[in-house]
């Protein structure tokens, strides 16, 4: 029963109180003590899309702004009590899984996701080559085969997602968003989301796609920075706005445009990379976002959904 609110009216039913709730986004993510990436990220990301998050913490990352140093796996049954617990109390709209830790990490969680089929997955891989070569390949077989059958929309860089899943690539030119998304099929995945894209004159390509080919996608223009934080940021954008019901070409549209004005909007609060602003509409009247901001090439071992980005949308 809710608790009753000041000059409420004590006969509401609580289904009318309900009515406005916002719709509740479960993520499973490490921590990141930086806040650019991880449960962090998809916090302040569904909440700034309208959502309630609900973070379930997988790993525990050893990070500064600028790279991984390590990451401390929490128990996979701890995982999976954090979730079920939650579950058994909420009714969630839609899931968001990051990173997970461990392959045996992976295993807890696909077999939560199992319990939920009806609810829409966006997954999000990051670079993992901060890990040792054995974890990294245990964990990506886990996600391949645990995850990806559960998975609506996969969501990754290029590079990553062509590393992922077609590792025997060999044609000159690099795969297209249809290609990876067929691949992604035969895992059971419906959709990719495909991030920098090269294109030429210094655009990149961000494009959802399915087996029969693209449905939508943003071109953004790139300057000279490193933005920590981006592919966390996208993907939870995209599962806050399905918990709504959008239709999937309009809720990837708006996370492609959220992700962009956050990143325009950016902040460098340490040595290492660029963080997103997802807060950037709450800047008070006449109050300007930072300027574009410049640094030296690095490499974002987490997060290498969106390399460095202009501001700008070209349509």
């Amino acid at each position: 029963m809710n608790a009753q609110l000041p000059g409420q009216d004590p006969t509401l039913a609580d289904e009318e109180l309900e009515a406005g709730a916002p719709a509740c986004v479960l993520s499973f993510n490490a921590n990141d003590p930086t806040g650019a990436s991880g449960i962090g990220a998809d916090i302040a990301t569904i909440a700034a899309m309208g959502a309630h998050a609900l973070p379930v913490i997988t790993s525990i990352l050893v990070r500064d702004t600028a790279e991984i140093f390590e990451s401390h796996e929490i128990d996979p049954e701890a995982v999976a009590d954090q979730a079920r617990s939650v579950l058994e109390d909420t009714t969630i709209a839609s899931w968001k899984v990051g990173f997970l830790g461990s392959a045996e990490g992976v295993s807890a969680v696909a077999e939560i996701l199992s319990d939920y089929t009806d609810v829409p997955l966006v997954s999000y891989l990051p670079n993992l080559s901060w890990m040792d070569d054995d974890a990294q390949m245990a964990y990506l077989d886990a996600f391949r085969e645990l995850i990806l059958p559960a998975t609506m929309v996969l969501v990754g860089s290029h590079s990553t997602l062509t590393d992922f899943l077609l590792p025997e690539w060999d044609a000159e030119r690099p795969p297209s968003a249809r290609e990876l998304a067929v691949a992604a099929a035969e895992h059971g995945t419906d959709y990719v989301l495909v991030t920098g894209v090269q294109l030429p004159d210094q655009f990149i390509d961000n494009v959802l796609a399915s087996p029969q080919g693209a449905m939508c996608g943003e071109r953004f223009e790139r300057f000279e920075a490193s933005f920590v934080g981006a592919g966390d940021t996208l993907s939870a954008a995209l599962a806050a706005i399905l918990s709504t019901g959008t239709a999937l070409d309009v809720a990837a549209a708006e996370a492609l445009s959220f992700l962009d004005q956050a990143l325009d909007s950016g902040f460098r609060p340490g040595m290492g990379g660029v963080i997103p602003d997802r807060f950037f509409w709450a800047l008070p009247p006449g109050e300007e976002p930072v300027e574009e901001q410049t640094s030296e090439e690095s490499v974002d071992l987490l997060d290498d959904t969106v390399p460095p980005l202009h501001s700008r949308n070209v349509h």
